[in-house]
């Protein structure tokens, strides 16, 4: 399955108890449909201890978040946009702003 954001682009949260919150795609997961934000969505994990290297208590960590529930965060507009595919004089295809047309990497 192929959606329009990738590893490492800067996305905001359109709905969820982080809504409004931004980070950076860590990692996609496309059989699920979600994506690891940075610094989004954590959660509490009890674990127990085992043998001797792992100590008990509550963790926190990062949980993956429904890629439908991103949106693509446009440093040069400061907005949430959708994204647009153009290609190029050489024959390249870039990504796209389609707020202010700024080309995304």
């Amino acid at each position: 399955m192929k959606f329009h954001l990738r590893k490492d682009d800067f996305v905001s949260l359109g709905k969820g108890k982080d809504k409004g919150k931004k980070g950076r795609i860590l990692a996609i997961f496309p059989k699920e449909a979600t994506a690891l934000v940075e610094g989004v969505n954590f959660v509490k994990k009890h674990t127990r201890p085992k043998k001797v290297d792992r100590q008990g208590g509550i963790l926190q960590k990062e949980m993956p978040i429904a890629i439908a529930n991103l949106a693509y965060f446009c440093l040069k507009c400061q907005k949430p946009a959708k994204l647009g595919r153009r290609c190029l004089e050489d024959g390249t295809k870039v990504r796209f702003c389609k707020k202010c047309g700024e080309i995304v990497k």
